[in-house]
C-alpha cells in the first residue's frame, strides 16, 4: 500500500510541478514524511534524488515548445542551485530532524502567506 501511495505522490508532484513550475518538493517531502514515515532528512534526500531528471526534462520541453523559457536566466539559476544545494545539504546534515521539519514548515508558511497576500 505504501508503494502505491508513494507512486500517487509522485504523480501528484509531477502535475503540480508542470502546472506551477515548482520542483515538487513542497508535495514530495511532506508526503514522504507523513505517508512513507521517512525521517525528515531522508525525505529531503529522497526528494532531491527523485527530482534530478524527470521534472526538469519533460516539463522544460513542454514550456520550451511555447518559447516560455529564458535560457540565460535558467543557466544562471542552475549555477546557483548547484552551489546552493551543496551548502544547503551540508547545513541540513548539521541540524536535527525536528529542527529541519520545523524550518521546512515555516518556510512553506512564509512562502504561502507571501503568495496569498500579494
Amino acid at each position: 500500500m505504501t508503494w502505491t501511495l508513494v507512486s500517487l505522490l509522485g504523480l501528484l508532484a509531477g502535475v503540480i510541478s508542470g502546472l506551477f513550475g515548482v520542483g515538487g518538493a513542497v508535495v514530495i517531502i511532506p508526503g514522504l514524511v507523513l505517508i512513507a514515515k521517512l525521517p525528515q532528512h531522508t525525505a529531503h534526500g529522497t526528494s532531491l534524488a527523485a527530482l534530478l531528471l524527470p521534472v526538469g526534462l519533460l516539463g522544460v520541453l513542454e514550456y520550451s515548445k511555447r518559447q516560455q523559457v529564458n535560457w540565460g536566466y535558467a543557466a544562471v539559476v542552475a549555477v546557483g542551485l548547484l552551489i546552493g544545494a551543496y551548502f544547503g545539504a551540508r547545513l541540513a546534515g548539521s541540524i536535527s530532524d525536528v529542527t529541519l521539519r520545523k524550518a521546512f514548515g515555516g518556510f512553506l508558511l512564509l512562502i504561502s502567506a507571501k503568495l496569498l497576500l500579494t
